[in-house]
């Protein structure tokens, strides 16, 4: 079963740059200097359906056959980005290697193209540093590092509105909660300081509709954690409770929900993180 995504605003953003014009204007503002890159040039490559959490990658972009961007979308800082980012490639790039038809045990070195990994942090923290390595996560060593550069916008360019997009919706949201109002203000606000006009514009039916869906599915999820919370303390049970606290910031909620039914599944998950069955 897929994990519900809770983060409307990711939904937002992978709509957005799904776009094929929205596409270029992202690479754009990451190469400036490549202004001769066409729509066609630039070609959706997101891996999805690889782990229980739906889609694997916010989104990843192949420009020719020279380059690929995987960029993500968080408005939650995690420092294990990297990690997450290392495996996208990984699929990413063993998906190129099926479509191209590359052998990989031949003598002669295949072509790939160089890959480039970037989080969109859209949150409020002042502390997330401008670049993540793999490495910090390994003391500080290993024979492979990883590497993610942080984008925060901060400016006019698309990536700088989606970025103002995000906390007109996050502060519309703390005041008006998960409602429809929420997202009505949102959009009104979004049109008046000129942010993401013609997308939202011409699109406006299929934003709300991804807005407000996402809306619901976390309210769901927030029953659920209650819900869950609730039983692990009647029950005295500390396992179900610490394994909230580890499955929540992954987005994994639905593997403790089967748990709670399936001994094997909650045997797996104490065993995964540690704890004492």
């Amino acid at each position: 079963m897929a994990e519900m995504n809770r983060k409307f605003k990711d939904s937002v953003f992978t709509y957005l740059f799904s776009d094929p014009k929205y596409m270029r204007e992202l690479y754009l503002y990451l190469h400036p200097e490549d202004q001769d890159v066409t729509e066609a040039e630039c070609k959706l490559v997101t891996t999805e359906n690889i782990l229980s959490v739906g889609q694997y990658n916010d989104l990843g972009i192949q420009v020719r056959d020279k380059l690929i961007l995987l960029v993500e979308a968080q408005s939650t800082f995690s420092v294990n980005i990297p990690l997450r980012m290392l495996m996208y490639l990984a699929a990413t790039y063993k998906e190129y290697a099926t479509d191209h038809e590359l052998s990989l045990y031949s003598t002669k070195a295949v072509a790939v193209p160089r890959a480039e990994l970037y989080v969109v942090y859209t949150g409020t923290r002042d502390d997330v540093p401008d670049v993540l390595h793999l490495s910090d996560l390994c003391g500080g060593s290993g024979s492979v590092e990883v590497t993610v550069q942080v984008l925060r916008g901060g400016d006019n360019s698309i990536l700088g509105q989606y970025v103002e997009f995000c906390q007109v919706a996050d502060e519309q949201r703390t005041i008006h909660g998960l409602t429809r109002t929420a997202i009505q203000e949102t959009m009104r606000i979004c049109q008046e300081k000129d942010i993401l006009v013609p997308f939202l514009t011409a699109r406006r039916k299929e934003v709300i509709d991804i807005m407000e869906m996402l809306f619901s599915q976390e309210e769901v999820w927030e029953m659920t954690k209650k819900e869950i919370a609730r039983e692990a303390t009647n029950n005295r049970d500390n396992l179900y409770a610490e394994l909230l606290k580890c499955l929540v910031p992954l987005g994994r909620i639905n593997d403790l929900i089967i748990a709670a039914s399936d001994k094997a599944k909650l045997t797996s998950l104490a065993r995964e993180f540690g704890l004492e069955i």
